[in-house]
């Protein structure tokens, strides 16, 4: 590493922070995030970055806009007070869903974001399983996906019977699903999706066999829970054992969640940490994935491989008590 590390973090998730802090051996920086009684949102740095290696943690779940403003702020904050380079590691990317245009008169929000950070001044940007792969192509700066399949996988395997079935919710989870599949040693099942109305969809049918057998759904997010409901009384209604694990990356239970996610075949819940969620259950099980962040970091700075990180992936497996 070429610059002295500062690691700053905004509200969003100061506890993993302190974690990738904690595996960098650093100690979190200090700052001042404030708001104004109109909601504005005041920052400043209370130690120099000047010549630094800025490292901004800051999911940007919910609530999504004040968590990106915060971001944007501090990364402004240290553009003007020199840092020699802005590292946003943003484990959760809020507007990831919005990669696309649906109609004609529809903004593309998630590249809106992409422009508004570069504009801030970060000059790379870390995050765990973007929503689409092809966000990254928004940017103009370098954008590293980290990806946190091998990590929940250390953990759900001990929960998982050896006849389990993994199952896409829809086809855009395909390749994760693949992923999960082949290193738990599992074959995959599938879920064909059609849209009823402009915020329903339906399961239409199941592709591959998952007759009397246990499922493991995946996804990269759980936000109201629809979408794994779904997905649990399709499976039930094709023969499926009523023996069910979910597994997510970012975990954001807005809303009714778990309540959508009463069904009794649900056994466990896993996610990561890269959110704090609104709602917790006695189902979920919380993975940490500070170690895989910091090891991420040490390569970047240090212009190591990436892809050597999941070659360690049993040294990042850290179930969190929920």
């Amino acid at each position: 590493m070429n610059h002295e590390i500062v690691l700053l973090s905004g509200t969003s998730h100061p506890g993993l922070a302190e974690a990738i802090a904690r595996e960098l051996g650093v100690r979190p920086g200090i700052r001042t995030i404030t708001r104004f009684p109109d909601g504005e949102i005041e920052v400043r740095l209370d130690e120099p970055v000047r010549d630094r290696e800025a490292l901004l943690i800051q999911p940007t779940g919910p609530p999504v806009n004040d968590n990106l403003m915060e971001l944007l702020t501090l990364a402004d904050a240290c553009r003007r007070s020199a840092a020699a380079r802005i590292t946003a590691v943003v484990p959760y990317f809020g507007y990831a869903r919005a990669d696309k245009r649906r109609g004609r008169r529809e903004p593309i929000t998630a590249s809106l974001v992409a422009q508004l950070v570069e504009a801030a001044g970060v000059d790379r940007l870390l995050t765990i399983d973007l929503h689409a792969p092809q966000i990254e192509g928004f940017f103009r700066i370098p954008v590293d996906s980290l990806t946190a399949v091998p990590t929940l996988r250390q953990a759900i395997r001990e929960r998982l019977p050896e006849d389990a079935v993994v199952v896409s919710p829809d086809t855009g989870r395909v390749a994760m699903a693949t992923d999960y599949a082949r290193r738990l040693g599992l074959p995959v099942a599938i879920l064909h999706k059609q849209r009823t109305s402009g915020t329903e969809t339906a399961v239409t049918h199941v592709v591959g066999d998952v007759r009397d057998r246990p499922c493991l759904i995946i996804d990269d997010m759980i936000s109201t829970g629809g979408t794994i409901a779904r997905a649990v009384e399709a499976l039930l209604g094709t023969g499926a054992r009523p023996e069910i694990v979910v597994a997510a990356t970012h975990g954001l239970f807005v809303g009714e969640a778990w309540k959508t996610l009463g069904h009794p075949a649900i056994r466990d819940v896993f996610v990561t940490d890269s959110v704090v969620p609104a709602q917790s259950d006695r189902r979920l099980k919380t993975v940490g994935v500070g170690p895989l962040v910091a090891a991420a970091i040490r390569r970047l700075l240090g212009g190591g491989s990436l892809s050597e990180l999941y070659h360690e992936v049993p040294d990042f497996h850290r179930l969190e008590p929920s």
